[in-house]
């Protein structure tokens, strides 16, 4: 399951009369068949058959997004997480004038449609939402210089659940001078005693991994890039960088353990107000109703 995945199941569990169409063989089809969601293989036959009988259709990925062109689908909510440009050839123009409206992940995201030629009018911005974990606890164990590294490569964590540490998400491993870095397979896990989340990527269309630091009260490092900026706030909920130095923010979070603590309590708070569930399902049922309307 990766992130827009889960924004689907977030979003299906808190809606009635909802049909999920998803690969038979996905993980989110056993994940939503296992919350008792009505889900059915995604074919082209089945979404035909099904385009006829509901009110919307909502995409959220790209092939699914050209069978709902194929078919027709009216009204085509389209979501778009992606960092990387729409493309502009012949055929994603007529697949994307095909949508009513766009739900962009982040303002970059949504920079992107408008560049692509998609009328400003239809692009509004839903960011991701996520739980909040660890209710008991209101921000990260405080920081130590003996506290490890952990890592993240393409979408596995890494790193070793040991209190006062640093975890990442990084497509190489990241090096930091006198931090030993560990390996763990669950994020969740390891941010449940994390001091500061380490985020370094070439493009993120938001970063929902950054949101889940940052629901469980952990500052975030990050690089600049896509939407990252707008999921982490600079030397509020973390630090941005753009220079490719994270040593230095990250050794600063760990040598003054009160400004970790300081952030990771402005993050919490921030993903609570700003990218909790609640609020990405309020904003998409807003613009459902729009449509409707």
């Amino acid at each position: 399951m990766r992130g827009g995945q889960w924004q689907v199941l977030y979003l299906l569990e808190q809606m009635e009369n909802a049909t999920l169409l998803a690969p038979r063989d996905s993980p989110l089809f056993a994940a939503a068949r296992e919350k008792g969601v009505d889900v059915q293989p995604l074919t082209l036959g089945a979404l035909l058959k099904k385009a006829r009988r509901v009110d919307l259709v909502h995409v959220h990925g790209a092939h699914a997004h050209t069978l709902a062109a194929l078919t027709g689908a009216k009204p085509l909510v389209v979501s778009r997480r992606v960092g990387f440009p729409a493309k502009r050839g012949l055929a994603s123009r007529w697949k994307y004038a095909k949508g009513t409206m766009f739900l962009a992940v982040s303002q970059f995201v949504a920079g992107q449609l408008k560049a692509a030629g998609v009328p400003e009018a239809k692009v509004r911005v839903v960011y991701d939402g996520v739980p909040t974990p660890f209710e008991g606890r209101r921000t990260s164990p405080p920081p130590t210089r003996e506290g490890r590294v952990g890592g993240v490569l393409a979408r596995l964590a890494l790193g070793a659940t040991v209190p006062g540490r640093v975890i990442a998400l990084a497509s190489k491993p990241i090096q930091i001078p006198g931090v030993t870095v560990d390996h763990i397979t669950d994020l969740w896990a390891g941010l449940s005693s994390a001091s500061v989340f380490v985020y370094k990527s070439e493009m993120e269309g938001l970063g929902s991994a950054a949101l889940a630091a940052q629901a469980a009260g952990v500052p975030v490092v990050a690089s600049r890039v896509g939407g990252l900026p707008e999921a982490v706030l600079h030397g509020e909920t973390g630090f941005i960088v753009e220079d490719g130095d994270f040593a230095t923010p990250v050794k600063r979070l760990l040598d003054d353990p009160a400004l970790a603590q300081k952030m990771g309590r402005a993050a919490r708070e921030r993903a609570q107000r700003e990218f909790s569930v609640e609020v990405m399902v309020k904003k998409t049922m807003n613009a459902y109703e729009d449509i409707l309307a």
